[in-house]
């Protein structure tokens, strides 16, 4: 990891981050406009880029687990066909599900990291990669980025729709789901929670946009909301978001982490929180062994 530590980057570089993993400005003038704000920002943005080699935790040679690349049908999506990183425990089953999906750029290490720690729980775990029709995963955010916000929106969610009814019906499945997702995919999270209903068992989406309040309703899935303290364009969803659950009879807990940003769990850049990511993570699992036993 880069010398420059969370504690050292100033708030201003954080922000302008986000607007550029959310592809409000662009990699040049983040960088440009960090030099500017900060003493030393330019130095504070560069360190923010991900570094995916440090952030590796499970091995995919980890004996407790066995993962491979799948491909499924996916009716109403990009392009009619999907893949995924399918990793189940040691064992023959069958094991309760959890759909692990991705932030705006696609299947990276990460994300494939995530589903490896899940498996290591006794889950089988399946992480999408929405990128899959125009080409996968890139290699790096940046173009990654670039390829996600050039699909259909309503196509992608499809996909990953389409990945969770082809999870839950596996033969080394139990029929039980639980769905957890990052960024985009805690928005993704939220909505699937909306359109399986009870199909899905548990839902725990990390710093995600609110579904449409109307579809609230529809959600018979239990939800673990995770939150960044700095955060503030997705934690001002929250208020009407929480007054739907409420009207709903939503079984639901929410945890808002202090001193922490958007992208808080992600280990690969100094926008992770160790502690937070920590607690987060142990609250995802406890949850999802509760509710999809």
């Amino acid at each position: 990891m880069d010398s420059v530590t969370q504690l050292e980057i100033d708030q201003r570089v954080f922000n302008l981050y986000d607007e550029y993993c959310h592809g409000r400005i662009d990699r040049r003038a983040f960088l440009q406009q960090a030099a500017v704000v900060a003493v030393g920002g330019l130095a504070m943005a560069q360190a923010l880029m991900p570094r995916y080699a440090s952030a590796q935790t499970i091995s995919f040679t980890d004996e407790r687990i066995k993962a491979k690349y799948v491909t499924y049908p996916s009716p109403g999506g990009t392009s009619g066909t999907m893949r995924g990183y399918l990793v189940q425990p040691k064992g023959n089953g069958p094991f309760p599900a959890v759909l692990v999906i991705h932030e705006n750029r696609g299947l990276n290490p990460y994300i494939e990291d995530v589903a490896r720690r899940a498996a290591t729980e006794g889950f089988l775990a399946l992480a999408p990669d929405g990128l899959f029709p125009v080409g996968g995963y890139p290699g790096n955010d940046d173009d990654g980025r670039t390829l996600q916000a050039g699909l259909d929106p309503a196509k992608l969610r499809a996909d990953m729709l389409n990945s969770a009814r082809w999870l839950k019906t596996q033969a080394l499945s139990t029929g039980t789901l639980g769905v957890t997702g990052f960024c985009w995919g805690g928005g993704a999270t939220n909505w699937l929670a909306t359109v399986l209903g009870t199909d899905m068992q548990a839902g725990v989406p990390y710093y995600g946009a609110a579904p449409a309040t109307e579809a609230v309703a529809a959600i018979k899935a239990a939800m673990l909301i995770q939150y960044a303290q700095n955060d503030e364009r997705i934690n001002a969803m929250w208020p009407t978001y929480e007054a739907a659950l409420k009207a709903a009879g939503v079984s639901y807990e929410m945890f808002i982490y202090p001193g922490t940003q958007h992208g808080f769990h992600n280990n690969s850049t100094p926008r992770y929180n160790e502690a937070a990511a920590k607690l987060s993570w142990e609250r995802t699992i406890a949850f999802f062994k509760k509710n999809l036993a």
